[in-house]
């Protein structure tokens, strides 16, 4: 029997894929995202640990308010790909219960990517940039692993929602976002491209957990400019 750790479960999301949906947060990540604003869910020993019935049954509650919407759940974290076991098996009970299923990942994984997409609908994908240089100085981590995961993506031809966090001086400015919109037109079968303005929201839980708050001193990101990178996109 799989286990897996869980962060926590939200069940009513919103803007985590299609309609209604429950949103389970797994347990750890090695990616260290300047700007990431779950810092509690970077360590692979916290969280609860669930068995895949155990959280399919839970996820099954819900069903009655995710299924009039179109909705269903979406695996987020953390990275839920750093637990390709327990996800590919909660995956399958999904998928069996008639569970539309949503992968929300950078795709800093662990492998078995061409399995776990079989039983994925939907895979909103995080660029974190474009570049392996920014890529690096974003996450402090190669870029290799991330392509990995793209590529199975595409050979599997899921359909792809692309998520890009527009952070003041590291990740905006018309230049950087013409260069990403250029990078997404590579990529096959995207359905919708999401740019996310950076906000402050996560800088006391590094307070708490006495961490550097890497971003110090930086604003939250002006939404009015994200709607002028929005049309950009759009063009």
């Amino acid at each position: 029997m799989v286990k897996g750790k869980i962060h926590s479960i939200e069940t009513m999301g919103l803007v985590d894929g299609p309609g209604i949906r429950v949103v389970v947060f797994l347990q750890g990540c090695s990616l260290r995202c300047k700007y990431c604003h779950n810092p509690d869910t970077w360590e692979y020993n916290g969280g609860v640990e669930y068995t895949s019935e155990e959280l399919v049954k839970k996820i099954e509650r819900y069903k009655t308010y995710f299924q009039s919407s179109n909705g269903g759940v979406t695996f987020s974290g953390g990275e839920p790909l750093r637990q390709p076991e327990f996800l590919l098996e909660t995956l399958k009970l999904c998928k069996k219960k008639g569970i539309h299923t949503c992968l929300d990942t950078s795709g800093f994984g662990l492998g078995n990517y061409d399995e776990i997409l079989k039983y994925t609908d939907l895979v909103l994908f995080d660029i974190k940039h474009y570049d392996r240089a920014g890529y690096k100085n974003v996450t402090l981590m190669e870029i290799d692993k991330s392509l990995d995961f793209l590529e199975s993506v595409q050979k599997s031809k899921t359909k792809i929602w692309i998520r890009h966090v527009v952070v003041p001086g590291l990740t905006d400015g018309e230049d950087h976002i013409e260069k990403l919109k250029e990078y997404i037109s590579n990529i096959d079968g995207v359905e919708k491209i999401e740019l996310l303005p950076y906000h402050l929201l996560g800088k006391n839980k590094y307070d708490v957990l006495k961490l550097k708050y890497p971003l110090e001193g930086v604003p939250a990101m002006d939404k009015e400019l994200v709607k002028k990178y929005n049309k950009i996109i759009e063009r």
